[in-house]
């Protein structure tokens, strides 16, 4: 039995000391050495990744996961929570297991560990890939100081149909801006050295067009061209690749016809030949049998066809055990696939130093002292009032003063379990406070607080429990008598906060919806509320963009909190009362109807292009009874003061091969309270190889402006931002005129033109 080259020191109660016998060579003779020791059937283990256990109820699958670590037939496991238990696991794998191979050990740490941020969607509306970072660096402590040190996370799919529940997992629909974000996830999980005890192996996900599934309907089928997929959905997972990550994940989907995972051109061609990628790719849960129920291969074909196309480890199926072997003897594997799918599974191991150390994320000492601690849900909180986007404030209703009766209505004012949203399980709950409880702490004896539920989730108890899903709402009561309640509270009240919207698993993955209106229920309750003609505010739940059709015309202010984490009450009323300003921005566009879907801002101009707004013409590209017009656009977001855009100047009218342009713009701040403006920037190619968007993002500025004073912003134009894949998936740009448009958000922009040579 072969042990790694140091003396293992338990830290589980009862565990031995496990000897080494000699130093392990280093780098890549030391894997050969490895390899050369293991039997086919071992190396094949290897590329076995099962669950651990059910994280959400605790269960671990026990002796059964036990003899399959200690007959070395898995590479690692997933979903086991605690230092403790995955101590113990390790150690039997590397005192018992053959060889000694020490396992990853794999959780979904998307946005957060125990002390959670905001959802995805809700941290790239802030614009500040710092808070991303180190958001992923504060879930990379924590998840280590637990045993995990693998993270499936990010989720780089770009998404443009808010109907898919996994819209909340990304960075919304612009490749741009997704790219910089895949790259601020990677830096902050995986730092500058894998093999600290405090940095994950990240796992870029889900490649690819999962995003893009057809209606909106998760794990459903997508059909794009190659020039679609390389402008809009691959740049942010080249972004992460290029940064680094680990590991990357493939997806559910089938692309043209073919399952994802069994997609050679995407694993093989693509990512290692053309992006270089050496890293270990995995399947998603239970993936290799689908390729077969989704019409691509019989069952016992299906493990064979994935290696083949490049996919190293199976999550969950236990088909590469079962069918590998028989896939060599057939011929339709060869043994050095299987040899180099185990040497990046080993290779993993090895750039987190588990070879030299099996035990460095199996500290329990860490664990008592770097889960949810103080700074860390400090900075929980600070960030997540960075990601609230104010949709509309009439009248400057916002900020609310701490004075008078403030009635809380609604049925997730007082659910603290919902505030952390989808992809939350190992969140402590319990800890959480509601919006009511932060209410009452912030307006101590200044104000008066009355609470009402006001409504269920839906009116329909079926229809609750399997949206609520999870963080479970439960249906009580009658709601005519509910909002009857909620009525007769607001009588006493100067103003009304209502805390409405989807309850915490209404998105994430399995949480698609076919209607994106704020429920029935809850929407006849702000019906009733705003015809009181009090002072209202909306406080809106959400993890993807909703029809706010009547919300937006009578409601006098929305205030959208996403799912905003573990500290997320405290900084819902931290803006509410004016603490802190709104400053977030949107990521996708807001339809004004579903009928509008797919909607985003980067668009073709297509055939009959729509008239003026306002105007009708049956003969454009338009519908006869909505307007083309988002409701809220790409980079949309106001503040408690005003900005005033001066008019933008670039330093020359034409820019050379190899040079660049400086586009320079005033901004004031005309209100009377410092802010933060996300300035951005857009170009558009009017005559290319292919036709091109009316305008994409290619550069943004946060920029912190005190009230009265102005700020120059300036932008470098150079030529690789105006490249993109032309018909022959070339990376190129055409000589010609330009434009450069600048301004607070996608459709309110100043433009300039120029001519690149």
């Amino acid at each position: 039995m072969r042990k790694s080259a140091i003396i293992f020191l338990s830290v589980t109660s009862g565990l031995s000391l496990a000897a080494a016998a000699s130093v392990p060579e280093s780098g890549k003779n030391f894997i050969d050495s490895l390899m050369s020791e293991m039997t086919l059937e071992e190396k094949i283990g290897q590329l076995n990744l099962p669950v651990g256990g059910d994280i959400q109820t605790g269960v671990v699958l026990g002796p059964e996961l036990d003899k399959l670590i200690a007959t070395g037939n898995i590479g690692g496991f997933f979903n086991v929570k605690g230092v403790d238990e995955i101590s113990r696991l390790q150690h039997i794998a590397v005192e018992k297991g053959p060889h000694g191979i020490p396992l990853l050990v794999g959780a979904d740490v998307v946005h957060g560990y125990e002390t959670v941020f905001p959802i995805p969607l809700a941290l790239s509306c802030t614009w500040n890939p710092a808070s991303v970072e180190r958001m992923a660096r504060i879930s990379a402590i924590e998840a280590t100081a637990d045993g995990v040190n693998w993270n499936f996370s990010p989720m780089v799919d770009i998404c443009r149909d808010p109907r898919w529940g996994r819209i909340a997992e990304g960075s919304g629909e612009d490749p741009w801006l997704g790219s910089v974000f895949a790259e601020a996830y990677i830096k902050g999980y995986q730092g500058d050295d894998m093999k600290s005890d405090s940095t994950l192996m990240a796992c870029v996900k889900h490649f690819a067009l999962y995003g893009a599934a057809e209606g909106g309907r998760d794990y459903n089928i997508v059909d794009m061209s190659r020039e679609r997929m390389f402008n809009y959905y691959l740049p942010p997972f080249k972004a992460a690749i290029d940064a680094g990550s680990g590991s990357l994940m493939t997806s559910f989907n089938l692309i043209n016809g073919r399952h994802a995972t069994a997609a050679r051109w995407l694993l093989d061609d693509l990512l290692r030949k053309d992006w270089g990628f050496d890293g270990l790719t995995v399947t998603d849960y239970n993936s290799i049998p689908e390729v077969a129920s989704m019409g691509t291969s019989t069952l016992e074909e299906a493990a064979g066809l994935c290696l083949k196309a490049g996919t190293d480890m199976d999550m969950v199926s236990g088909l590469y055990v079962k069918y590998l072997k028989d896939a060599l003897n057939r011929g339709e594997v060869t043994e050095k696939m299987i040899d180099d799918a185990c040497r990046r599974v080993l290779e993993a191991k090895q750039s987190l130093g588990l070879f030299d150390d099996p035990y460095r994320y199996c500290r329990p000492e860490r664990a008592e002292h770097e889960l949810f601690t103080k700074s860390h849900r400090d900075a929980a909180r600070e960030i997540a009032a960075e990601t609230f986007v104010l949709l509309k404030n009439d009248k400057n209703l916002l900020p609310l003063k701490k004075q008078g009766t403030i009635a809380l209505v609604g049925p997730l004012a007082d659910a603290p379990n919902n505030m952390c949203g989808c992809w939350s399980m190992f969140a402590r709950t319990e800890n959480h406070a509601s919006l009511l409880d932060a209410f009452r702490n912030a307006v101590g004896d200044k104000a008066e607080i009355i609470h009402a539920r006001g409504s269920n989730i839906y009116y329909d108890a079926e229809t609750q429990n399997r949206a609520t899903g999870l963080r479970n709402i439960p249906h009580v009561g009658n709601d005519e008598e509910l909002h009857a309640a909620a009525m007769a509270a607001v009588e006493k009240a100067d103003v009304i906060v209502a805390a409405i919207g989807e309850s915490s698993d209404m998105s994430g993955e399995s949480a698609s919806r076919a209607e994106i209106t704020i429920p029935d229920t809850q929407r006849d309750l702000l019906k009733k509320l705003a015809k009181t003609g009090k002072p209202l505010v909306l406080v809106l739940f959400t993890g993807r963009p909703l029809v706010l059709d009547w919300e937006s015309v009578n409601i006098p202010s929305i205030l959208n909190v996403w799912f905003s984490g573990s500290e997320a009450a405290d900084a819902i009323v931290d803006v509410l009362f004016g603490d802190s300003s709104p400053e977030g921005k949107l990521t996708t566009t807001f339809p004004r109807s579903v009928g509008q879907i797919p909607l985003y801002y980067n668009h073709l101009m297509p055939s009959h292009p729509d008239p003026e707004e306002g105007l009708f013409n049956r003969y454009c590209s338009n519908y006869i009874d909505c307007s083309n017009e988002p409701l809220y656009p790409f980079g949309y977001g106001m503040s408690y003061t005003q900005f005033e855009y001066g008019h933008p100047s670039l330093s020359g009218d034409v820019m050379e091969k190899d040079g660049k342009l400086t586009l320079t713009v005033d901004v004031r701040n005309i209100g009377e309270r410092d802010g933060v403006e996300i300035v951005q920037m857009y170009l558009r190619d009017p005559v290319a190889d292919i036709a091109r968007p009316l305008k994409e993002l290619k550069d943004f500025v946060r920029v912190h402006i005190p009230a009265g004073e102005t700020r120059k912003v300036r932008f470098t134009i150079t030529p690789d931002k105006l490249k993109y894949y032309n018909a022959n998936l070339d990376y190129v740009y055409e000589p010609g005129e330009f434009h450069v448009m600048v301004g607070p958000d996608s459709k309110h922009v100043h433009t300039l033109k120029f001519t690149a040579k």
